[in-house]
């Protein structure tokens, strides 16, 4: 059938990174990827958000293969084992004690969407109400419950998810909210602080605690999704540690948290909070413990400093002051935190042809917002000063090629 033609003949048609990079790759170590032809690609895109530490990291991989070949655990539902263990020490060690947050753990299905829907449905139970309240140009997950709080036009027709559920609120406005809750009475609200999805819309911290603040004074649960842009992705591990004060109700937590680019999910339930019954909520792959080990193993070599935060902020600077250069005069916008920055275009069509000529010339970017409009930088926290140059220099000679 040829090298890409089975793909085609059998994968379903729901698809679609792999039609904007249309080869096969086959290897990955730090910010590279290669495919079958030996060509190698600078990666901006780090698997939407999985890979904060790069591929293939080695201090992770050895730490696996020696669990591996040891015959330890791989499976155990939400069974204890050695390995969750450890994963639960570091994160009480190196997240949660240093930042005074009671917080117990919950494991769920492995993906963004799985602890989503978990924060959801404890919210209801614990308020006894039902309605959700998100935001514009949102996006929680693609399954029925994250839906129908995320603003995304075609993944909500394809569920048949009414667009007339609730009015999204505005993102980084505080206005009329007050009115809302009291008329409304959700049982919690769900943010983004930074949109990732969305097309890089970054929460000011003002407004973070102005939100926070009213949740707490309408008795509505503050949830916070950092599936994206948590686990460092804006310098510090939780994108809402830039607003002093402010303490999530709950928060969710997918994608690099596995360290390795393994699926793992869990959500941090305020303590007081965690009114589940045994088995309320459940899931066959909760027990990951591949993932337990490389989780772990994240935490106690990048968090238990503050060197890999300080790096990923100013790293994110020289992205935004290049981006900058970028586009002065021209009618192209800016927006970023840390390692995640958009370059804003007036049209997805011009956002696409630039993202089409960076593969052209080996770099892989995606695009984001409503219309497509942002083209999304986002490499690995590990990317180097002179891989973080090499890609902006490619962006730019493809934006002059588009």
């Amino acid at each position: 059938m040829g090298e890409i033609a089975i793909f085609d003949a059998v994968e379903s048609a729901v698809r679609s990174y792999c039609r904007t990079w249309p080869v096969v790759f086959d290897q990955a170590e730090g910010s590279w990827i290669t495919d079958e032809s030996g060509n190698r690609y600078l990666d901006f895109f780090a698997g939407a958000g999985g890979v904060n530490y790069g591929h293939n990291n080695p201090l992770f991989k050895d730490e696996l293969l020696d669990y591996i070949a040891a015959n330890r655990v791989v499976h155990s539902l939400d069974m204890s084992t050695a390995a969750k263990r450890t994963l639960l020490e570091a994160l009480t060690l190196y997240l949660l004690k240093p930042r005074g947050l009671d917080y117990r753990v919950q494991f769920t299905a492995p993906s963004g969407a799985a602890t989503v829907e978990s924060a959801l449905e404890l919210a209801r139970k614990i308020t006894g109400r039902h309605l959700v309240l998100g935001f514009e140009n949102s996006f929680h997950g693609m399954s029925l419950g994250a839906m129908m709080v995320s603003d995304n036009a075609i993944s909500r027709s394809a569920h048949g998810a009414s667009m007339a559920r609730q009015v999204p609120l505005v993102h980084g406005e505080l206005d009329g909210l007050a009115e809302v809750f009291a008329a409304r009475r959700p049982a919690a609200v769900i943010v983004e602080t930074v949109q990732g999805e969305g097309g890089v819309n970054v929460g000011a911290a003002e407004w973070l605690r102005g939100l926070s603040a009213l949740c707490r004074e309408h008795d509505v649960l503050l949830i916070v999704d950092d599936v994206q842009v948590g686990c460092g992705r804006t310098g510090p591990f939780f994108s809402f540690e830039s607003a002093d004060g402010v303490v999530p109700d709950m928060v969710c937590l997918s994608k690099s948290i596995g360290g390795y680019g393994l699926p793992l999910a869990l959500t941090l339930i305020r303590a007081d909070l965690d009114v589940w019954s045994p088995g309320e909520h459940s899931g066959t792959f909760r027990g990951n413990n591949l993932a337990f080990v490389t989780a772990a193993k994240a935490l106690e070599t990048y968090w238990a400093d503050d060197a890999l935060e300080k790096g990923t902020l100013a790293k994110g600077a020289l992205v935004r002051e290049r981006l900058a250069e970028l586009a002065a005069g021209t009618p192209w916008g800016v927006r970023g935190a840390g390692l995640i920055n958009g370059l804003v275009f007036p049209t997805g069509e011009q956002a696409r042809a630039v993202c089409t000529a960076a593969f052209e010339r080996g770099l892989l970017v995606e695009t984001a917002g409503r219309h497509g409009q942002v083209v999304k930088l986002m490499p690995p926290l590990t990317t180097t000063v002179d891989e973080l140059e090499q890609g902006l220099d490619l962006l730019a000679a493809s934006c002059t090629a588009a």
